[in-house]
Order: structure tokens, then C-alpha cells, then sequence
């Protein structure tokens, strides 16, 4: 069986800002607000929701958090070669 998982992120361009938003969300701001607010990815309009997806069609180090880290936290700075983000794993299966 393929594993499948489903998750939101943040994209931004430096670990700072990365970290500031971290901040915002742990002190009960919503993830889905800031990422319409800050995401450099076309995701933000959805609140950062890509969806349900399996390993290998993202890229090695968010699969890696997506498919090893806790789910329903927010897992982050994570540095891709698109910048950096935040990455909340909603379900896996």
C-alpha cells in the first residue's frame, strides 16, 4: 500500500521571517490566515493546503518532515530549494 498524506504550508524566502510566523501561529494565530498573508507559494490562497500526495512528488526534505514528523504540528524552518517553510502534516495514511 502506497503511504498517501495530506498537509499545509508556509513558503517564504528567509529562515527569519520563517521563524516570526512560527511565533504568530504558536500564539494561537491560524495557519491558514498567515499563509494567505505571507506564502510565496500559489498554495497561500487555499490557507497553504496542498492536498493529499505520496512520496516523491515533493521534494526530499519536505517528504522527509511530510512522511517522519508528528502530525498536527507545525514542523519548520524547513529549507527546500524554493526557500523556506512551515509544514503542518494533517493527515497520513
Amino acid at each position: 500500500m502506497t503511504k498517501k498524506a495530506s498537509a499545509r504550508h508556509i513558503l517564504v524566502d528567509s529562515k527569519e521571517k520563517c521563524e516570526e510566523i512560527k511565533t504568530q501561529i504558536e500564539g494561537g494565530s491560524e495557519f491558514a490566515d498567515l499563509a494567505k498573508e505571507h506564502s510565496q507559494c500559489p498554495s497561500g490562497k487555499q490557507g497553504g493546503d496542498l492536498g493529499e500526495f505520496s512520496p516523491g512528488q515533493m521534494v526530499p526534505e519536505f517528504d522527509q518532515v511530510v512522511f517522519q514528523e508528528e502530525i498536527n504540528k507545525v514542523h519548520g524552518p524547513v529549507q527546500t530549494e524554493f526557500g523556506y517553510h512551515l509544514i503542518e502534516i494533517t493527515s497520513r495514511s
